[in-house]
């Protein structure tokens, strides 16, 4: 479950336009596609701001994301079939999808100073939604415990992503 709760952490740095999330708790398989699905749309954002941005901040922030994002997505899906699940589709990873879909056509089609400036602020907003996200319905939804435990630890882990963002842009202004 491990890598699985990382997974869940790429989702801190993923794109956003609101996380949406489903009116019922979801299941441990539903947790896990949400969090295999953010680590997807993390990639794909890192990917686009490191074809995009000439600021070295941003490009070491966005290098860091498609790192950790493609090692720890790699590691999730060999868990879960360790541990035999299957992750689930359910409405919080299709609106993961259509928010992310959204904004990377938003922010393609930016460029320079401006690029830089909304990539890393919607960074920074998309960390409170996943921060709030794990509070209120992710960790209390998790009923393996070894999952819960260590989506507990990761909140600390996701404040600290948050945090870089933060200093990526206090280092643009």
């Amino acid at each position: 479950m491990k890598m699985l709760f990382a997974a869940l952490g790429a989702a801190c740095l993923s794109l956003s336009a609101g996380l949406a999330l489903a009116d019922d708790r979801p299941t441990d398989p539903q947790i896990a596609h949400i969090a295999y699905t953010a680590g997807v749309i993390d990639i794909a954002a890192a990917e686009l701001a490191l074809s995009k941005t000439a600021d070295d901040d941003v490009r070491a922030f966005a290098q860091s994301m498609l790192d950790d994002h493609k090692a720890v997505n790699d590691q999730a899906l060999e868990l879960v079939g360790k541990l035999g699940v299957t992750p689930e589709d359910n409405p919080t990873s299709q609106a993961l999808v259509a928010a992310a879909d959204a904004k990377r056509a938003e922010l393609a089609a930016l460029d320079g100073t401006a690029f830089d400036a909304a990539y890393i602020n919607n960074e920074v907003d998309y960390h409170a939604q996943v921060l709030a996200a794990l509070d209120g319905l992710l960790i209390p939804s998790a009923q393996n415990a070894e999952l819960k435990s260590l989506l507990e630890t990761g909140y600390k882990l996701f404040q600290g992503h948050q945090q870089h963002a933060e200093h990526v842009v206090e280092a643009l202004k």
